[in-house]
């Protein structure tokens, strides 16, 4: 069994850049053991103050459009202009095994060899969203381990998306072209975060179709109120395949940071970000302590049969199962107070 190190020892490295000792606290950080949860708050405590200096980018694309394969040209861009970037993957986990894929690495096994770069696979295990539940506590820590970009991949298009542009600073869509109608299926709300959508696979015979795409994602993001960032959204093409278009997509990053820091969004953004995560943390450990109660393991037994078998509405036994969880809570105040 690994020794358990102390916060100290896990903070001073990750401040030092060692790549082996992030890791490991990405992997305390994401432990469901109690004493793992003491040590991961520890650790982020302590490399706090060294954090938020980043910029953060959230990428999200249908199916098939090739993430990762962007994602490895992009990372290895930023590296040869002399930055650090790290990249946090998101794998679906299965619903009858909690097994994920977990193979990034080897899907950008050239950016990974890069020693300016990072790259940590998480499964979702199902969490809402499509985002690990830890994901912004492993960029606080890629943070203080200096790393100036942070990408973080979404397993795609569905939940992901309201998650993703809630613990990012710039939202990326990418898109494909050449599949039929190019707004078919693309949910409005998704346009309207995406600070930019990159039509991918512009290359070869697909040129022209893809100008024609961008072009109708450019017509119907007129139709969109303004962004809260004030940021006019952008509409590019390139060809990860071909590493082209890319230095396009940096100076939409670049322009997009000048606008953000200049007219005070970038701070605004940040700190309601801090405050959605406190009320996240709050959902999330009410719901954990909700299922860990014997007494709800008991009853839910029995109320989900009679939902089965339609002899009690699904409202009333959530209301009764919440009765329950919620007198328990006060009987234990009530006996702590005497």
């Amino acid at each position: 069994m690994r020794q358990r190190l102390s916060a100290d020892t896990y903070s001073a490295g990750i401040l030092s850049g060692d790549r082996v000792m992030l890791s490991r606290a990405i992997t305390v950080i994401e432990s469901h053991l109690p004493e793992d949860r003491i040590l991961a708050g520890n650790i982020l405590k302590a490399i706090l103050p060294h954090t938020g200096q980043s910029f953060r980018i959230g990428i999200t694309g249908v199916p098939g459009v090739g993430k990762s394969t962007f994602i490895e040209t992009l990372g290895n861009y930023v590296i040869d202009r002399n930055k650090k970037v790290a990249v946090l993957t998101i794998d679906p986990s299965s619903k009858k095994s909690g097994g994920s894929i977990l193979a990034d690495k080897t899907r950008m096994e050239k950016l990974s060899r890069s020693p300016g770069a990072f790259i940590r696979p998480s499964a979702s295990n199902s969490f809402t969203g499509g985002v690990a539940r830890n994901t912004r506590e492993s960029i606080l820590l890629c943070e203080a381990a200096a790393y100036d970009i942070i990408i973080v991949e979404t397993v795609g298009v569905g939940q992901s998306e309201t998650m993703v542009k809630g613990m990012t600073d710039f939202f990326l869509l990418l898109m494909l072209s050449g599949a039929g109608d190019e707004l078919q299926g693309i949910k409005r709300g998704i346009m309207e975060m995406a600070d930019a959508i990159a039509i991918n696979k512009a290359d070869g015979d697909n040129m022209l179709h893809a100008e024609n795409a961008a072009q109708e994602y450019r017509n119907a993001l007129h139709l969109f109120p303004a962004s809260a960032s004030g940021f006019q959204q952008k509409v590019v093409t390139c060809s990860a395949k071909h590493q082209t278009g890319i230095d396009t997509i940096w100076e939409v990053l670049a322009d997009y940071q000048q606008c953000i820091r200049g007219n005070g969004f970038f701070e605004r953004n940040r700190k309601s970000q801090n405050k959605d995560w406190m009320h996240d943390s709050i959902r999330y450990a009410l719901e954990s302590e909700f299922y860990k109660s014997q007494l709800i393991r008991r009853k839910i037994k029995t109320l989900e049969k009679a939902v089965e078998a339609g002899t009690e509405l699904p409202l009333d036994a959530a209301e009764e199962l919440l009765r329950l969880f919620f007198s328990k809570i006060n009987t234990t105040e009530n006996q702590s107070g005497q």
